[in-house]
Formats: C-alpha cells, structure tokens, sequence
C-alpha cells in the first residue's frame, strides 16, 4: 500500500468523524431550541421528520449528510417560531452553520433548500429544490398528515387561541404567503387549506406510498368529526 493511499484513507475517516461530530452537535442544538415547544413544531417532529427523510433517501438516494442537517435546522429558520420574523431564523441557521465548518457551498444549498421548503399556500407555486431538499419536505408534510398530523394540527390551532371549527366560516384558497401566514381561521379550515393537498404535492414515489394510509386517516378522521358535530 502506497504513503498516498494511506494518507488519502486517514484524510476521508477524518472527514467522516468531523461529519458526525457535525450532525452531533446539530442535534444538540436543535433538541435546545425546540426545547418546550408546543405548536407541534417540538424536537419529536424534528426527529420523526430526519427518520423519514433517511428512510426516504434509501429508495431515492441524495447526499446523507445534508439530509439530515436539513432535516434537523428545517424549523430553526420557521417564522412560526421567530416572532413572525422570515429573515431572522434563516440567519440563525446560516450562522449556526457556519459555526460547525459546514463548507461554504452546501451551507448555501442548505439555506436555499430551507427558505423555500414550507408550504406557502394554496395558490403560491414551489420553487425547485435540490434532491436533498425534495426529500426533507416530503418527510416534513408526511408528518402534517396522518394522525400525528391530525393532533399537530390541533395542538398549533389551540396554541393560537384558534376556534376548532365555525361552519360559517369557509376554507380559503391562499393566493400570495402572506394571506395563507395571516390567517386566524378555525383549525378545521387547515385541513382544506393545507393538509388534504399535500399527497399531489410530494415530490418522490417513497413519500407517496408513505402519504396514502395518512391521507385516509384524515379523510375519515373528518367524516367522523362532522358526523358528531350534526349529532342530535
């Protein structure tokens, strides 16, 4: 074995051990900033999104490393939980990234990826992400939907002294974000507004197949509540 083989091998079993220091101490710092969270947007989420994020990627490939930090910053740079604020969480991100040596090119491909993830309203077009970014937006409307989804939904409607459900107030279809970030409807609106749409709104065949049993859920989880409602 050459000096430059060996060289070469102890150079990538360095890159791979600063890479898992990396995601480490990321998850570290996001288990702090989600700490007592009660929107739904609370570490639980954070994890169960990366779980599903590498889950999905072992069917449709990308760069592991970045999933997972895209996965676990995702809600850091959330307005929801800046004060409304677009901008500041975005910089938290950037700066947090920065601080761990993440190389200058991925750390823009991450921001990229996550200033346009959410979901911005009905009628508001999605930018073009990367793989990466494709993948950890779907694990993150995965786990809007289904059950988990269902109880997300109502914790953040209560959470904002939102009323559950007004038969007199009627879904709107969001046409720009600010309208769709605005909103104070009834969290049963959010199901038509959100929810509901975003089976036709992934983006690979693994989240599909995922997305299909917890479109149903919901879907019968609405015939139920309504059923109750007009109860007499």
């Amino acid at each position: 074995m050459t000096a430059l083989v060996i060289c070469l091998r102890k150079e990538s079993k360095i890159k791979m051990e600063n890479k898992k220091q990396q995601i480490e101490i990321t998850t570290k710092f996001a288990k702090s900033f989600h700490q007592n969270e009660a929107t739904g947007h609370d570490w639980f989420h954070i994890d169960r999104v990366r779980n599903v994020a590498l889950k999905i990627s072992k069917k449709e490939g990308g760069n592991i490393f970045k999933i997972e930090l895209t996965a676990l910053l995702h809600d850091v740079a959330d307005y929801k939980l800046n004060n409304g604020d677009e901008g500041l969480g975005l910089k938290k991100v950037a700066d947090f990234l920065t601080s761990i040596n993440v190389e200058e090119t991925l750390k823009e491909s991450i921001l990229y990826d996550i200033a346009n993830l959410s979901y911005k309203g009905v009628k508001v077009a999605q930018k073009e992400l990367s793989l990466e970014g494709k993948i950890v937006q779907d694990a993150d409307r995965i786990d809007a939907i289904g059950a988990i989804g269902v109880a997300r939904t109502f914790a953040y409607g209560g959470n904002k002294n939102r009323m559950m459900y007004d038969p007199d107030c009627k879904p709107e279809m969001h046409a720009n974000f600010d309208n769709y970030k605005n909103s104070t409807a009834p969290t049963i609106n959010h199901f038509y507004e959100k929810l509901l749409l975003l089976k036709d709104r992934l983006n690979t065949e693994t989240a599909k197949e995922i997305a299909k049993e917890r479109h149903q859920f919901m879907e019968t989880f609405l015939e139920q509540f309504y059923k109750e409602w007009e109860y007499k």
